[in-house]
């Protein structure tokens, strides 16, 4: 076989990899019993080769798992010798430090067997919709209080489940027949990637999947060393603000590019908090390699090749390196924050490479009628999560996505399943006028939303959001995101952080921050300002005060009052 029909036909069995992952992810969506996994992909799958490198991860699921969860392969294996395990076996960890950085994410790994040889890895994590302890509260002061700690265990034996490790499993969660459901979903997506790629290797006579293995990993590394090529050398730093629980945190990021690797260091960023908003260097590892990446080299295929060019350092106790048993359960606040650290220190090396800042860290609405949180017993005992975004920043190019959930990636759950499971009730969901940063180029908006309850009873949130006091800034001129707020309808704001009860008959209004903007709002096109009010976008008001951009009652532009307006004089 010619070297040229070699690298075709690997080319060819690369691509099936990625879409045999991308199938098992599907596989667990599609059984999976939590909502967080069946409706917004709350997950990540993968396959490994049989070192526990990262060969292709599926198009569905979050940054934070997909490269937590390349790092929990090599633990598992590190505990477990490869040459130990049995066709039929499975293993399992929510172990934060060695999984994906809290105990809500179950992580399973199955070895894969051709012929009776052990050829690979096949990894898949999961966010359950209970793990007991104080859920999704960050007000615990260490991990024993956030729920059950699995470390990493026998899942199946030989094809048969561990019957006792599930029956403790289900007895430490307020739902367990989910939570067991999703087990078993964990379990049947790595076996339908195992299945596959047993079927594919048969299909090309392989053996082993060295070889294909090599290939991945060695154009991999050849591609990600020519963009790293591409890139200014030197060193840059760039801070950051953020509310935090009863303080701001602070990000400082220093990021060093030299001739083959790119090093980011969060030396300087703030200590640890006694909430549980604390981040594991293995979660804080991920989003800024993904940050780095989205940089770098964003149509390149994902795996362990562009993973060990981009090495990522913390100061243990600091809050993006909490160590064992700092409390973690929110740790999606600070991880998720750190792409937008990262692009602050690409763009004072290069000037255009990166986005405006945005909302980051999702606004997941965590709803609970549980009555020894609302201190009412006639209602309904429910507990629902429902994924919601702000806006992105605005790329120096584009204007930024509304309400989408960057860079996480998770989908937004439809409000009629939140309504068909609980007697909540959606009375408002739209984007929010004038949330987006003002610029050359626009944030993007964030999103308005009105929650109450059908019953007579009140309902809680489990409030964590950011970018309350500390918005999204822009960049080059671009102003800031609006600021998001939480609040009853009947007047009050309601704090950023804890646990709120809305009392009966009254309702939860949510507005979502924006995006930052990119470039002076002055340059920004008239045609685009006016394409924005009349979609609702931004206000006459707006358009004329921020933009110097008249429009008329008609929705046209004023050519003569915009002329004067941008150039400095009063318009009629």
């Amino acid at each position: 076989m010619s070297d040229y029909f070699q690298k075709i036909r690997n080319q060819v069995m690369w691509d099936r990899l990625i879409a045999l992952v991308e199938e098992q992810a599907r596989t667990m969506m599609r059984v999976a019993f939590s909502t967080v996994v069946r409706e917004a992909g709350d997950l990540s799958a993968g396959v490994f080769n049989a070192k526990g490198e990262m060969l292709a991860q599926a198009v569905t699921g979050t940054p934070g798992h997909v490269n937590s969860m390349a790092r929990s392969v090599v633990h598992f294996i590190n505990e477990i010798p490869p040459e130990t395990m049995r066709p039929g076996d499975s293993f399992i960890t929510n172990d934060p430090w060695k999984g994906t950085g809290h105990l809500f994410d179950l992580t399973v790994l199955t070895p894969a067997f051709h012929r009776g040889k052990l050829v690979a890895f096949f990894a898949s994590t999961a966010h359950v919709a209970d793990i007991g302890g104080n859920g999704p509260s960050p007000d615990s002061r260490d991990v024993f209080a956030e729920g059950l700690f699995i470390p990493i265990s026998p899942l199946c034996v030989a094809g048969e489940m561990n019957q006792l490790l599930l029956r403790i499993m289900r007895a430490n969660s307020r739902e367990p027949d989910k939570l067991e459901g999703d087990v078993y979903a964990l379990v049947a997506c790595n076996e339908t990637g195992a299945n596959r790629l047993t079927k594919m290797m048969d299909e090309y006579s392989l053996e082993t999947l060295e070889t294909l293995s090599d290939h991945i990993l060695t154009s991999t590394d050849k591609s990600m060393r020519e963009a790293i090529a591409a890139l200014p050398k030197g060193s840059w730093t760039s801070s950051m603000r953020i509310d935090g629980f009863d303080e701001p945190v602070d990000f400082t990021a220093t990021l060093t590019i030299d001739d083959e690797n790119i090093h980011v260091d969060f030396t300087g960023s703030s200590p640890m908090s006694k909430h549980g908003i604390n981040c594991p260097i293995c979660y804080a590892d991920a989003y800024t390699t993904f940050g780095v990446k989205c940089i770098v080299a964003p149509r390149l295929a994902h795996n362990h090749a562009v993973r060990s060019r981009i090495h990522v350092t913390a100061p243990e106790g600091s809050i993006v390196n909490a160590p064992f048993p700092a409390p973690v359960t929110a740790r999606a606040v600070i991880g998720q924050m750190l792409p937008d650290v990262v692009f602050g220190c690409f763009d004072k090396a290069r000037a255009g490479l990166a986005p405006a800042e945005g909302t980051d860290a999702s606004w997941s609405l965590r709803l609970n009628g549980n009555p020894g949180i609302t201190g009412h017993r006639g209602g309904t005992n429910f507990m629902a999560q429902s994924f919601q975004s702000g806006g992105m920043g605005a790329h120096p190019k584009n204007d930024g996505l509304a309400a989408t959930p960057f860079p996480s990636g998770v989908k937004a759950i439809a409000i009629e399943i939140t309504e068909a499971m609980t007697p909540l009730v959606v009375w408002k969901k739209e984007l929010r006028r004038d949330s987006g940063g003002a610029g050359k180029t626009r944030g993007g908006l964030g999103q308005s939303m009105e929650v109450g309850s059908r019953e007579s009873a009140p309902f809680a949130i489990f409030a964590r959001f950011e970018r309350v006091e500390y918005p999204a800034r822009g960049r080059h001129g671009g102003g800031d995101g609006a600021a998001g707020i939480l609040a009853l309808k009947s007047g009050g704001t309601l704090a950023a952080k804890g646990t709120h009860v809305i009392p009966a008959g009254d309702r939860l209004t949510v507005e979502m921050p924006g995006g930052g903007g990119f470039g002076e709002p002055r340059e920004r096109d008239p045609a685009a300002v006016l394409e924005d009010v009349r979609n609702g976008f931004v206000s006459v008001e707006a358009a004329r005060d921020v933009y110097r951009v008249a429009i008329t009652g008609a929705l046209t532009i004023d050519a003569d009052a915009t002329r004067q307006l941008r150039e400095g004089g009063a318009a009629a």
